[in-house]
């Protein structure tokens, strides 16, 4: 009992030792904030791709794809096993091409990736209706233009008619009538948020509407690729144009700035790529299943030819990077709780010195050396508790806060700290993992206690005599 009373009156009466409490607090407020807002991150970014990518993906390793996609869509779902674990399949023809646009008169030029799908097929995958502007979580999507958008496409097309003709002279024969309404029949083409938007520079973190619309619905694109190389011809190039009805957003910029997505057949039209396919994308009905069902694929799907993957083997680069990144900042982070266990050996080496008579007296009165070596590492102990403690409940309420928080410090400095334009987030995603609160407590605390061991053993070897006589 007297070995926890000394560790209370000590952590009461000595001041100094505030320094190291407040130093493990940060210490661990600083991880857990780091690592739920990583976290958040991490969990959003592997959200966005794996809904886009799908569970599993086929593709063809030719860049004239895989012929009689249709055939190989019923050879994967006759397959007895396969039939059971596949939720929903979709062909998608994807290629590279120039966009080009108007704004406010001058041309626009782009480099951006076409994603041929059939709509309705690719909303049953998931990751794309979700992501859709007008036609958001919509369970039948489509390409057809708005009432709105066909008027504009009206008005862009329509013919400028002199507002003053010259007055007619004896004889002449009266000007043509205007032409009708012209009956529009385009094709509509779905862009990336980023390509048709763009965020003002002066936007703010909490107002409502923060991009510009430069390509708005019924704006007529074209689209400038190049076809395939049907019975061995040449490729040559092929214009196409199209009218804007909808927007992707993804929240994440490479993908909202660079994917433009087009019906299946008009795109196997352009590139006399009829019945083919760059890849086959499939939904499970669970996801734990994707080990079993790449086997079973590479066996339908020869080796020299497909690539059959999970969503994460192919994003596993970046998911690697994003882990490895992780691990980096939380071992640079720790080092700040190392700073504080310097700081409790400093404090407690000067406390046994302080105390040598004490400890002097205690081991007169019968105090063993385990005893004495105990008070020193219940100290450490309780100094890392307390710490851990206020700094868990510190980093928990940031944590919480913090897109409060991010807003008064935007307002305060006038410029953003969180910049949207590179995710389009509406706020700082978070993803507070308790697991990881507790590892980081029970390390902190480990810390504490492992830097008083010097000072406690030092205190241990104490020999009575001496330090009754140590002045």
């Amino acid at each position: 009992m007297y070995k926890l009373l000394l560790c209370w009156r000590y952590l009461r009466t000595r001041y100094l030792a505030l320094a190291c409490i407040i130093s493990v607090m940060l210490g661990v407020a600083t991880l857990i904030v780091v690592n739920s807002v990583m976290s958040g991150f991490s969990t959003k970014l592997k959200d966005r791709l794996h809904g886009f990518l799908s569970d599993v993906v086929v593709e063809a390793k030719s860049t004239e794809g895989m012929p009689s996609a249709n055939q190989w869509i019923a050879k994967v779902q006759s397959d007895p096993f396969l039939a059971q674990k596949i939720a929903a399949l979709a062909p998608t023809l994807e290629t590279f091409a120039l966009l080009q646009f108007d704004v406010n008169g001058e041309p626009f030029t782009k480099y951006v990736r076409v994603v041929g799908v059939d709509a309705k097929a690719r909303a049953k995958l998931g990751g794309f209706a979700e992501n859709l502007t007008r036609q958001k979580d919509s369970p039948n999507p489509s390409f057809d233009l708005t009432p709105d958008a066909k008027h504009r496409l009206e008005v862009l097309q329509r013919p400028r008619l002199q507002l003053r003709d010259p007055p007619l002279e004896f004889g002449d024969k009266p000007p043509p009538a205007p032409p009708p309404d012209i009956e529009v029949e385009s094709t509509g083409i779905i862009l990336g948020h980023a390509i048709a938007h763009y965020r003002r520079r002066d936007a703010h973190a909490d107002e409502a509407e923060k991009d510009i619309c430069v390509v708005p619905p019924g704006t007529p694109v074209t689209l400038y690729m190049v076809s395939g190389m049907a019975g061995g011809g040449q490729p040559r190039p092929v214009p196409a144009t199209f009218v804007v009805t909808d927007y992707f957003k993804s929240e994440m910029s490479d993908y909202d700035s660079s994917y433009v997505f087009v019906p299946l057949d008009e795109l196997q039209n352009l590139r006399t790529m009829q019945n083919k396919a760059t890849s086959i994308e499939i939904k499970l009905h669970n996801y734990d299943d994707a080990k079993a069902v790449t086997e079973r694929l590479k066996t339908l799907f020869p080796e020299d030819f497909f690539l059959v993957s999970t969503w994460e083997q192919k994003q596993g680069a970046l998911l690697s990077a994003i882990d490895i990144e992780k691990g980096i900042l939380n071992v640079l982070l720790f080092l700040i709780i190392c700073v504080a266990g310097f700081g409790i050996l400093a404090i407690f080496a000067m406390i046994v010195v302080e105390k040598t008579r004490d400890i002097g007296i205690l081991k007169a009165l019968g105090a063993s050396n385990g005893g004495v070596m105990k008070i020193f590492l219940g100290y450490g102990l309780l100094l890392g508790v307390v710490g851990a403690g206020f700094g868990t409940a510190v980093g928990l309420l940031i944590t919480s806060n913090i897109n409060g928080i991010e807003k008064k410090l935007t307002k305060w400095t006038g410029h953003e700290i969180f910049d949207r334009s590179v995710y389009y987030f509406n706020e700082i995603p978070i993803d507070i993992q308790m697991m990881s609160v507790l590892l980081v407590n029970v390390g902190a605390v480990c810390i504490a206690v492992f830097f008083s061991v010097l000072p406690a053993l030092r205190a241990a070897m104490l020999h009575p005599v001496r330090a009754l006589r140590y002045e």
